[in-house]
């Protein structure tokens, strides 16, 4: 289990674009669960949608892409967090239910492929027991300087 300063010492966002807030399960390199509880003070809500706030997919996918960060790093030893650089590949979502305020969106990822340097990962999005998305998206990782 990872609280938020752990996560922190992996990942390069912040917030506003920090996009889990617990990592529940870790198994290095098999599988990461985690938790972004969304809240109505999001920032994003205001303009999407008013009258009917939604969670936009693509910070559905960022937070998939996080958990998947944290996944990649757990498989590797040696690497300091702060020294990465991380870019999303390509992302293939279906999304299937609605996420609003209140929600509690549960990330599971598990790597299809990691190598060195890349990792492609099936990764899922629960609120409940009902799944909002679900896909694979690929990630690549670079040491900075």
């Amino acid at each position: 289990m990872l609280n938020i300063e752990q996560i922190q010492e992996i990942l390069p966002q912040r917030y506003p674009f920090l996009m889990i807030d617990r990592v529940t399960e870790l198994e290095p390199g098999k599988k990461a669960v985690a938790v972004k509880n969304v809240s109505f003070n999001e920032q994003f809500f205001s303009g999407h949608f008013p009258g009917r706030p939604v969670m936009p997919g693509a910070l559905i996918i960022e937070a998939m892409a996080q958990a998947s960060i944290v996944l990649f790093y757990s498989g590797k030893s040696g690497l300091s967090g702060k020294n990465m650089s991380y870019y999303l590949g390509a992302v293939k979502m279906r999304f299937l239910q609605p996420v609003s305020p209140g929600d509690q969106l549960i990330i599971k990822v598990e790597p299809l492929k990691m190598l060195s340097n890349i990792g492609i990962v099936s990764a899922e999005a629960r609120v409940g027991d009902k799944v909002v998305a679900r896909g694979e998206i690929s990630l690549s990782a670079r040491e900075n300087g």
